[in-house]
């Protein structure tokens, strides 16, 4: 009688287990690089291209990735065509309201002030992909452009900033420049209006805007113009960037994702009221990934507002109200801060 042969069951080695595990990891990775960055899901490659090409020192992401061919294609394909006009100041009325009936939500919730609170509202927007903040201000006279006060040397802190302002409220506004890209913010993009003054001229970096600010009437105005008519037009509070979202009531068109990707973001408004709208949007986070151009227009369309423009984001988005943080800043510094030349502060 023959015995039976009892199989032998091998047993791989703990060390080849691991290798081989780390293999099959690398080839999913390496297999879904392929499938997202050049299979046929256009859509992640325009958020990935447009978000890195607006930027000021991770263009690298999509450079090194696509073709300059390809990224300016994208680009064209994803813009935004601003209203060719300058804000009529004198369609901006003040008032003020006693009425307890609104049109709908947005309205009760810009007009509906929080108990004794007649300076400011805070506001929490979201929407899909982002979570951020609308902070009304009922008083525009009290809005005004404060710099570092190192200009041309180093940026400060919004806290910094904040406090010696002496600020309820403080939020980032025009992008800055800086010749040796060390991203210090010592310089202000263009021209920079503080309490009627000019008090910084740097147009040699060519980076392009309208004049975005409040004239000596607190109307806010925006404006493809020289620093001369912004001048007779009673500039008292600018600063040059874009782009513009809305003016005179009038929505820029959006083709695509606007061509600035989906990001961090904060933007500036006025209502025909007078009411003054600052929006922050969280970005580069789990729970909020950023927001695009429509998105913006969106918010501030259905919360009313008649001008309005985008100012820099990404990692300069921050909000800072009564001395706290109110978003979540992505910048690499402390608290998530980054140095920046220009704010907007409400005293």
């Amino acid at each position: 009688m023959f015995k039976k042969k009892q199989k032998i069951k091998y047993k791989m080695p703990l060390k080849r287990k691991i290798i081989r595990i780390i293999c099959l990891v690398y080839i999913f990775c390496f297999s879904s690089f392929l499938m997202l960055f050049y299979g046929p899901f256009d859509s992640f490659k325009e958020f990935w291209i447009t978000s890195a090409m607006t930027t000021m020192s991770h263009k690298y992401l999509a450079t090194s990735i696509y073709s300059e061919k390809y990224i300016q294609k994208v680009l064209e394909n994803n813009s935004i065509i601003e209203v060719d006009e300058i804000t009529n100041p004198d369609e901006i009325q003040f008032r003020k309201y006693t009425t307890t009936i609104y049109r709908n939500q947005y309205e009760k919730a810009i007009l509906q002030k929080d108990e004794g609170n007649d300076l400011y509202k805070v506001i929490n927007v979201s929407g899909k992909g982002y979570q951020g903040f609308l902070v009304a201000i009922y008083d525009p006279s009290r809005i005004h452009i404060a710099t570092t006060q190192y200009l041309g040397v180093t940026g400060e802190s919004i806290l910094t900033v904040s406090e010696r302002e002496n600020a309820i409220i403080a939020m980032n506004a025009g992008g800055f420049y800086d010749p040796d890209w060390n991203g210090n913010g010592a310089l202000p993009h263009g021209v920079v209006f503080s309490n009627g003054e000019i008090v910084s001229e740097y147009v040699e970096a060519n980076v392009g805007g309208g004049f975005i600010g409040f004239t000596k009437e607190d109307k806010f105005v925006l404006g493809s113009m020289s620093k001369y008519e912004a001048q007779e037009m009673g500039m008292r509070d600018a600063v040059q960037f874009g782009p513009f979202l809305i003016i005179n009531g009038k929505r820029s068109f959006v083709r695509g994702n606007g061509g600035w990707g989906i990001a961090p973001r904060t933007a500036i408004g006025q209502r025909k009221d007078g009411i003054v709208l600052f929006l922050v949007i969280n970005g580069r986070l789990a729970n909020s990934i950023g927001a695009d151009m429509i998105d913006l227009c969106d918010i501030m369309e259905n919360y009313g507002a008649y001008n309005a423009a985008n100012l820099d984001g990404g990692s300069s988005s921050e909000l800072v109200i009564e001395g706290k943080i109110i978003n979540t800043p992505v910048a690499g510094g402390s608290n998530g801060l980054r140095n920046m030349s220009t704010f907007w502060v409400v005293k």
